[in-house]
């Protein structure tokens, strides 16, 4: 058949920005040079739009200076970065069972060095229980690190509040904003964020293979590089320059993937922010109700149902079928694209009640129109009647 409706924008989004491609085929047939290597017109060009990309991001994500945004290989890169450059044997780490792998298998693997996992509790919604995770964040943890929202359920986490203990106890506070960014309002200042990691490729609508991680100073000054190279400055140097973005952007940036973001950026720019969040939510609440008509019929929406406190991430569990099957359907029968299983996340799911069978989860983005969850809503009927 040959309609195609797109549910995967947790994965990755699709389609990118307008001028997305552009950028990236520009600066690949047009540009083509180093930054910090190069002393002629272009690369110094080059280095420049780096720069606006930085300032772009700086201004949008709240971080202190530019120089205090960190482009990494991904969000995954990002977040290894901070727990492994700071947590050492001894050292207490808060997090939550809602963690995507890019953080649990990190901390599993400190947890062998001696690292020791504190979690903070969290409902069969996949919300988090405030009251006893500030019991268990005690000024002896060294990090928290915390999920902006549910990569599984969508649910969001109460950033600003743990923000604010953290920064009471003297904790560093990191957070995963893989399925927030872009599309939820994140300010690393107001919230008491010390360090954020994100994807390029995902709500901020640019290319795969680019990540970026901002950071306060302090939580800087802690952090040992976790890869050493050259960053074309400082040469002189056998260790990393002790200056930031230098000291964390060992080796070669990917630029036609900053360009590529750096047109994403100048497109969201170019809209009405507050009108696209709010027509996300509206998607999402459109999503959840049509869904949740059959669940009555063998059909169970994950999370909190409500479109106010979650992102564009709606699981569904088909109880009585298989899950891989239903979505195998999805797009053979109907050309609907989603993805199921665990998702990276298996504390997650087993928290939600999902494990070990996992769940079809359907992800919204900008571009989604309110007709292909109409749409979505039919072929899940067939489904669950076939």
């Amino acid at each position: 058949m040959g309609k195609s409706c797109y549910f995967d924008n947790a994965a990755t989004s699709f389609p990118k920005a307008p001028g997305v491609a552009e950028a990236m085929a520009d600066y690949l047939t047009q540009v083509g040079c180093n930054v910090g290597r190069g002393d002629y017109q272009s690369a110094y060009t080059a280095a420049e739009r780096v720069l606006e990309v930085r300032e772009k991001l700086c201004r949008r994500f709240g971080a202190p200076d530019p120089r205090n945004v960190i482009f990494t290989p991904g969000c995954t890169y990002g977040l290894n970065m901070v727990l492994k450059g700071v947590l050492k044997p001894g050292d207490k780490v808060a997090a939550s069972p809602m963690e995507h792998n890019a953080v649990l298998r990190p901390l599993t693997q400190l947890e062998r060095q001696g690292v020791e996992i504190v979690w903070l509790p969290c409902t069969d919604t996949g919300e988090l229980l405030l009251d006893q995770a500030a019991e268990r964040l005690t000024p002896d943890v060294r990090l928290c690190v915390l999920t902006h929202a549910s990569n599984v359920c969508g649910t969001r986490m109460p950033i600003e509040a743990v923000g604010k203990l953290c920064r009471e106890r003297g904790i560093l506070f990191c957070v995963d904003a893989a399925q927030s960014a872009g599309s939820v309002p994140l300010d690393m200042g107001a919230m008491g964020i010390d360090a954020v990691a994100m994807p390029a490729h995902k709500g901020l609508l640019g290319p795969q293979g680019l990540g970026i991680l901002l950071l306060t100073d302090a939580l800087a000054e802690a952090m040992e590089p976790l890869v050493s190279g050259g960053t074309g400055s400082r040469s002189d140097l056998l260790e990393m320059p002790p200056f930031l973005p230098d000291r964390l952007e060992p080796g070669t940036l990917n630029l036609p993937g900053i360009y590529g973001l750096g047109a994403a950026l100048d497109w969201w720019e170019s809209q009405d922010q507050a009108a696209l969040r709010h027509r996300e939510e509206r998607l999402t609440g459109h999503l959840i109700a049509r869904l949740a008509e059959y669940e009555e019929d063998g059909l169970r929406v994950l999370g909190t149902k409500d479109e106010n406190k979650q992102v564009g991430v709606v699981s569904v569990d088909f109880l009585g079928k298989d899950n891989a099957a239903c979505a195998y359907r999805l797009e053979c029968d109907f050309g609907i694209q989603t993805r199921c299983g665990l998702h990276c996340a298996p504390l997650a799911h087993k928290t939600l009640g999902t494990y070990p069978q996992g769940t079809v989860r359907f992800s919204v983005g900008p571009f989604t129109r309110f007709e292909d969850i109409d749409y979505v809503q039919g072929a899940v009927a067939e489904i669950l009647c076939g």
